[in-house]
């Protein structure tokens, strides 16, 4: 990996081109490592840049995007970090390298949906980018305020804020919530299927008691089998074996008959009269030797055979009855019809039998470790109850004291903590709670945005633009807390106005001191704060082309701040409004 040399402490967004994409033909977004305000008419394109950077970050490819008449769309994206980031390290884990000190990232989609994405040169799937995307940037627009109006987000991001007080606990208590349930599905699965189980271990028990009542021994069956066939031909072989002794030693009963020993030694005898005449007739006859002496001993052992072979038929009979029962057994326990086979499916069946047996002692076992595990997580619930409860309190303070500065002096946020109940839940304290896998609390955010209001949900107790300058606030609340080094927010100053947006601009660029901010806004309040403004234009074909997002600076930054809050560049008032709030701005900085 080029290790380059860091510019910033936290990754940062610097730049992004964007290609045939919606109202976009070509344009380069240059961003500030800080407050970036991106103005612009209505339908200009702003949004695009929300969608460019949601699609550089594995974002739902869709082909409609796709400037008519382009075949891709593309974005690119250049982010400087260092190589010990997340990012970085993740990236390099996936084959990418860092480019003097920056990330390469780019994303296209076809006009027929198909989609590809690069990642420091290297083509990478979609899904790392969605990876990358949780170390990098947080979006928020009017949908991901959506998303934090459910109190399943609200807990996490109470979790969040509040760190290791509520990590360490979290941690414990999912190691023994995944116990529990590992516990619970297999003293359910022995419970249910006892009945199953009692009948399998039925048949194993009659099974080893066969094998044992006819006790088979290794490899009997291949002995048995020659032994049957042996003495089935017990005649037959004591006739040959006869027939082959009088041909090499001959027949008692007929003393002139010619046999095989005596031709033999004929032959020694003829040679071993001349054999000093030729060493090569010497070897031969050596040899004739040596087969007279072979002959002789075969012959012996043919006559000892035939002394030997035994032909009782009670034997043959006792032989043919054992292995009639051995056959039984291999045909309902050998798979390979094999003796061997049969004790092997003892060994397992008896394994097995024990395993089977041992049922009620098990049961009893994973009883008494559920009863445990249950004590034990009620426990660190409570633990987990109580660090939530302790950082709700600090959060709700927090929050409550940003909304002060955000035009809602009157305003109080506190964080509802309760816990769901179960009829079959776990006893706490008496009470049967639903035990989940972050634990048994629900989490909810309420607002009062006035004295006397009762607290009520966000989403039902919050105006449009209270609701935004609630999620303005949680994020400054969280600035110090959470790692994404980049927030993009998509007009999430919606609906506020005057002081309230004078203050949306003042703490948006109060988060921009800990992290980088990138803000799609109508508002020139907000604007005036930022360290850059891109102002986003259409050209007189519709388009936005590479010249249409650019850096507006003295002058040209006036004009803009005049338009957006008179209409029109060319207002003496508006322009000295504009000139104020700069100079505002800059006092504040």
């Amino acid at each position: 990996m080029a290790l380059g040399k860091p510019r910033y402490r936290r990754p940062v967004l610097e730049e992004m081109r964007i290609r045939s994409l919606g109202v976009i033909d070509d344009a380069v977004v240059e961003l500030s490592p800080g407050f970036t305000a991106v103005t612009g008419e209505t339908g200009a394109g702003k949004t695009m840049v929300v969608t460019s950077l949601g699609l550089l970050l594995g974002g739902r490819a869709d082909p409609a995007l796709v400037r008519i008449g382009a075949k891709a769309a593309v974005v690119e994206g250049r982010i400087v970090m260092r190589p010990d980031a997340p990012a970085a390290v993740r990236a390099e884990e996936a084959g990418a390298e860092l480019d003097d000190g920056a990330l390469l990232i780019s994303r296209t989609v076809s006009a027929e949906g198909r989609s590809r994405a690069h990642v420091g040169g290297r083509s990478v799937p979609v899904g790392l980018l969605g990876e990358l995307a949780d170390d990098l940037v947080a979006v928020h627009g009017q949908t991901d305020q959506q998303g934090l109006l459910r109190p399943a987000r609200q807990r996490q991001a109470l979790d969040r804020y509040a760190g290791d007080a509520v990590a360490v606990p979290l941690e414990k208590y999912g190691s023994a919530y995944r116990r529990l349930r590992a516990v619970a599905v297999e003293l359910d699965e022995i419970t249910t299927r006892a009945r199953e189980r009692a009948q399998e271990a039925d048949l194993l028990r009659f099974g080893l008691d066969e094998i044992a009542a006819v006790e088979p021994v290794a490899g009997e069956d291949a002995e048995l089998a020659a032994e049957a066939e042996r003495l089935g031909h017990a005649e037959a072989l004591a006739s040959a074996a006869q027939a082959a002794h009088a041909a090499l030693a001959g027949n008692p009963e007929d003393p002139e008959a010619i046999d095989a020993n005596m031709l033999v030694a004929g032959a020694h005898r003829a040679l071993e009269s001349v054999r000093s005449h030729d060493p090569a007739l010497g070897a031969l006859a050596e040899r004739i030797g040596e087969l007279g002496i072979l002959l002789s001993d075969v012959a012996g052992e043919l006559a000892g055979y035939a002394d030997d072979l035994d032909a009782d038929p009670l034997r043959l009979a006792a032989v043919e009855e054992r292995r009639a029962a051995l056959t039984q057994l291999t045909r309902k326990y050998g798979s390979e019809g094999t003796v061997d086979a049969v004790l092997q499916w003892a060994e397992q069946g008896a394994a097995r039998l024990l395993e089977l047996d041992g049922d009620d002692e098990r049961i009893a076992e994973l009883t008494a470790e559920r009863d445990g595990l249950r004590s034990e997580l009620s426990l660190l619930a409570q633990a987990l109850t109580d660090a939530r409860v302790e950082a709700a309190t600090r959060f709700a303070s927090a929050v409550t004291e940003e909304l002060a500065s955000l035009a809602m002096p009157h305003a109080r946020v506190t964080i509802d903590i309760r816990q769901t109940e179960d009829p079959e839940g776990v006893d706490v304290d008496g009470r049967p709670v639903a035990y989940g896998p972050s634990g048994a609390d629900e989490v909810e955010l309420l607002l009062a945005p006035h004295p006397g209001a009762q607290p009520r949900p966000i989403a039902k107790g919050a105006s449009g633009g209270e609701l935004s300058r609630v999620m303005l606030a949680v994020e400054v609340v969280f600035a110090g807390t959470d790692p994404v080094p980049t927030y993009l927010f998509d007009e999430v100053d919606a609906g506020v106005g005057g002081k309230a947006a004078v203050e949306i601009g003042r703490r948006l660029a109060k988060l921009a001191r800990t992290a980088q901010v990138v803000v799609v806004t109508h508002l020139p309040q907000v604007a005036a704060f930022a360290d850059r403004q891109l102002l986003v234009e259409k050209t007189n074909d519709g388009s936005v082309t590479r010249s249409g997002v650019t850096v507006l600076e003295g002058e040209d930054r006036i004009r803009e701040l005049s338009r957006m809050l008179a209409g029109h560049e060319d207002s003496v008032s508006a322009r000295a409004h504009a000139e104020e709030l700069l100079a505002a701005a800059r006092a504040d900085a």
